[in-house]
């Protein structure tokens, strides 16, 4: 099993930027591939970023693609998303997850049923 903890969220203005952070803890973090998701109040949860377990493959909704970055550091167990230019239609709630790659199943990056494990969340919001 892993153990996610995210941080790094809060209030910030339009335009302004936020750095998340998901520390992992638990097996051998290259064991997951990692991705980031949001859910706005009202909203279903939905795909923001994901990057493969060497952060060789990076993903990015439409929404973000341009202002938000992801990255990992194997030797930290901690993924990141670098979020600038943000909009408040960003607000939300951010939730790490990893999939686990030695359970077998495809990674779908965007498809947040192909992930096993998730954080508890840390909250965005970005005021006009």
């Amino acid at each position: 099993q892993v153990q996610l903890v995210e941080s790094g969220g809060g209030l910030v203005q339009a335009g302004g930027s936020l750095r998340l952070s998901c520390a992992a803890s638990g097996r051998t973090f290259t064991r997951y591939n990692m991705g980031w998701f949001r859910q706005a109040p009202g909203k279903e949860r939905e795909f923001v970023a994901a990057c493969s377990w060497s952060g060789g493959i990076t993903d990015y909704a439409d929404s973000v693609k341009g202002r938000f970055t992801v990255s990992r550091v194997n030797s930290k167990n901690t993924v990141y998303v670098q979020m600038n230019s943000l909009k408040p239609e960003d607000t939300a709630v951010y939730y790490c997850a990893a999939h686990d790659r030695g359970a077998g199943g495809s990674w779908y990056r965007r498809d947040e049923s192909r992930y096993d494990y998730w954080g508890q969340g840390t909250q965005v919001t970005v005021s006009s």
